[in-house]
Order: structure tokens, then C-alpha cells, then sequence
């Protein structure tokens, strides 16, 4: 089974003098969290949609994940577009703090028990 990809993000104009070591951060944190990083997308603020330049490069490499430097490399919180596009945000400044598609008390929460399946269709009885 392979790894799950990610595609690195940053902006130019934010990193700076920083873009080499944000990119090693990117990379460092890709490999920690065990995706493999298939790219590393660097644009400036003159990009036109940036955030739209990001998710046509997450499609077409399939990655689940996307790693910044730091959220205001994003615009300062996650745009829901991207999250609709990938299973979570990393920022290489926090990493703990990810932002995931579905919040963790979600997907720990046990069943509502009025929303399950009957038994009977859940399950159905094969055919003899």
C-alpha cells in the first residue's frame, strides 16, 4: 500500500527570506506525519486566485494533505474549499493543530442510535 500524498503550500511574499527553511519544514513535517510530499507550490500575492491554483494542483496529484508554514499562508484560517478537497491542513509551525475535514469529537462521538440502519436491512439474509 503506498503512502498518502500531500502537496506543499506557500506564498513568496510571506516567507520571504524564510523560503528555503519554510520548504524544509514542509518537507520535515510531510515526512513526520507520513504523507509523501509530491510538490511544493510557491506563488506570489499577484497570483491570480492562489487558493484555486493550490486545489487544481492537489486533483490532479491526488494528495489527502496540505502543509504550510503557517495558517496566514493561507489567508489565516482554512477556506472551506480546500478542506472539501483534502482530509487536513498542516501548519509546519504547530503541527498538532491540524485542521481536519471532520473535527475529531465527530468522528469519536459515538452513534445516534435513531440514525442506524434496522438489523434487517443492514444486514439482509441471503437468498436460498
Amino acid at each position: 500500500m503506498s503512502t498518502p500524498r500531500a502537496v506543499g503550500y506557500l506564498r513568496r511574499d510571506i516567507s520571504g527570506e524564510h523560503q528555503p527553511w519554510h520548504e524544509t519544514g514542509i518537507r520535515s513535517v510531510a515526512s513526520r506525519a507520513g504523507y509523501t510530499l509530491c510538490k511544493t507550490v510557491a506563488l506570489t500575492c499577484t497570483a491570480d486566485d492562489p487558493i484555486s491554483q493550490l486545489i487544481d494542483t492537489v486533483r490532479r496529484s491526488g494528495a489527502e494533505a496540505v502543509i504550510v508554514p503557517t495558517l496566514e499562508h493561507v489567508g489565516g484560517e482554512v477556506p472551506q474549499r480546500l478542506l472539501r478537497e483534502v482530509t487536513e491542513v498542516i501548519p509546519v509551525d504547530n503541527p498538532h493543530q491540524s485542521i481536519a475535514r471532520w473535527p475529531l469529537a465527530a468522528l469519536l462521538a459515538p452513534p445516534d442510535r435513531d440514525h442506524l440502519p434496522d438489523s434487517d436491512t443492514a444486514n439482509p439474509k441471503p437468498r436460498r
